[in-house]
């Protein structure tokens, strides 16, 4: 009688397990199981959060450990399957903290409301601006008074992408 290798319907069924999807065994250095561990509970790196807030304008003192973590994750992207992030262009955002070539992080989930900002699609082009609407119109509004708002003329193609959470800035 044959005995040890793989054997029909012996071992747990795929995606049952702790993480709901099916895993892999694989071999991994032993002094970073622990980090790879904690990788994967906390669905990604979390990084120190340091209690106090640096001053803007004169020093002040801070503490030197930190009383928290901060899970970049959870932070930016409260729901995952539904976010995505998208690269700004231009300027006609700037009032609103939208600079060029800052990263958006945008929302699909969230049901667009009138003064959210959201990335819209008109007429098969890509922007972001302020949604406006009311009985009469849908208005996406500029926040630079260089530019011109879009009033959304009836019968015009829009779709309403996601909406703006946050922002991402190199400096």
């Amino acid at each position: 009688m044959p005995r040890g290798g793989k054997r029909k319907g012996a071992g747990r069924p795929k995606g049952t397990g702790k993480f709901g999807v099916p895993t892999k065994a694989i071999r991994v250095p032993e002094a970073m199981v622990d980090q790879i561990i904690s990788f994967i509970h906390g669905k990604g790196y979390i990084y120190p959060m340091y209690p106090g807030k640096v001053q803007a304008g004169f020093p002040a003192t801070i503490e030197d450990q930190p009383a928290e973590k901060l899970d970049l994750n959870g932070f930016l992207v409260q729901n995952p399957a539904a976010t995505f992030f998208m690269r700004a262009t231009g300027d006609s955002m700037t009032g609103a903290g939208i600079f060029d070539d800052d990263v958006l992080v945008v929302d699909k989930s969230i049901e667009p409301q009138d003064g959210d900002i959201v990335v819209a699609v008109v007429n098969n082009e890509f922007t972001v601006k302020r949604l406006s609407k009311s009985d009469a119109h849908v208005e996406l509004k500029s926040e630079n008074p260089d530019f011109p708002s879009l009033v959304i003329p009836a019968g015009t193609d829009l779709q309403i992408w996601g909406v703006v959470k946050h922002t991402l800035r190199t400096v």
